[in-house]
């Protein structure tokens, strides 16, 4: 059974509207979904990152996932409107607080810079105009390599005729590029009458020009790859290695009881992240003796 996903649904200060949000969600049959803080900096003034909210203190009791018997899941997520290079502080400790990083670029230098260079998790399209530059595949290419995803959201599509089309061309010409590759669909709904159930949701994919088995995973596995990718970028490296500790060469007198049915074995196992903290060695010790 598919796990579905909707990793963008509009940040609201009204706890009452969230909780909406939330509950309908889980009664959609999504088992994960992400608030998502939209920060858009200008060039007048600095602006402080926002905080993400606690999810307990946003909402008590979360509820359980329709046709499951486990709560939902919900994540903290920041996107980054960017009309300037200097919009994205790569090396700010504000984005640390939240468990997605999104960008949404506006000119073609930047969408190449984030495809290329920036260390995120998702780039947004815009659905909400028509986007002044055309897709280009190295930079889509170079994108996927990476593992970053592209997000299509839908919900805008739904409140005004003109936004529709944007959607809709904005998200086929993205399709041409990527070829149905680590794409996402997203509602960023601000209210629930805007949610859509995940099979409506593979249906709208359908018409975007994402083939049957893409749009399925628009909504499941490519999402979950998202988070994936996400709890590795906060490892830094995020590398994962085993390694068998050495052993010397046993005399044949080792030799025999081995084949008494006496062995000893040590393996170790090392996880290494960036961070010291997420680092630690297991080791194991294995040890069967025969009957006397």
């Amino acid at each position: 059974m598919s796990v579905f996903m909707d990793l963008n649904l509009s940040y609201s200060s009204d706890k009452s509207r969230l909780h909406s949000l939330i509950e309908s969600a889980a009664h959609l049959g999504f088992s994960t979904v992400a608030i998502n803080y939209v920060f858009e900096p200008t060039a007048k003034k600095k602006q402080e990152i926002p905080a993400p909210t606690p999810i307990n203190e946003l909402i008590d009791q979360l509820p359980i996932v329709q046709g499951r018997s486990r709560p939902i899941r919900v994540l903290n997520r920041l996107t980054v409107v960017m009309s300037d290079s200097s919009h994205f502080r790569p090396s700010s400790p504000e984005y640390r607080c939240f468990d997605l990083l999104a960008i949404q670029p506006t000119t073609e230098k930047l969408f190449h810079a984030a495809c290329m260079m920036y260390d995120v998790d998702i780039i947004c399209i815009s659905v909400t105009e028509k986007l002044p530059f055309f897709f280009k595949r190295a930079p889509v290419n170079g994108a996927v390599d990476r593992g970053l995803v592209f997000e299509v959201s839908y919900s805008a599509s739904i409140r005004d005729a003109t936004m529709r089309r944007y959607t809709i061309a904005n998200a086929v010409s993205l399709m041409d590029s990527c070829k149905g590759k680590n794409v996402i669909l997203s509602s960023a709904a601000e209210k629930p009458l805007e949610l859509r159930g995940p099979y409506d949701i593979t249906n709208l994919g359908l018409l975007f020009g994402l083939s049957d088995g893409d749009a399925k995973e628009a909504v499941s596995s490519t999402c979950r790859s998202v988070i994936l990718h996400a709890e590795t970028r906060k490892s830094a490296s995020g590398i994962i290695y085993t390694m068998k500790s050495c052993q010397q060469e046993a005399p044949p007198a080792a030799h025999r009881l081995q084949t008494e049915g006496k062995h000893n074995s040590t393996e170790s196992v090392r996880l290494v992240g960036g961070d010291s903290r997420c680092a630690g060695t297991l080791e194991v010790e294995l040890g069967m003796n025969g009957d006397q």
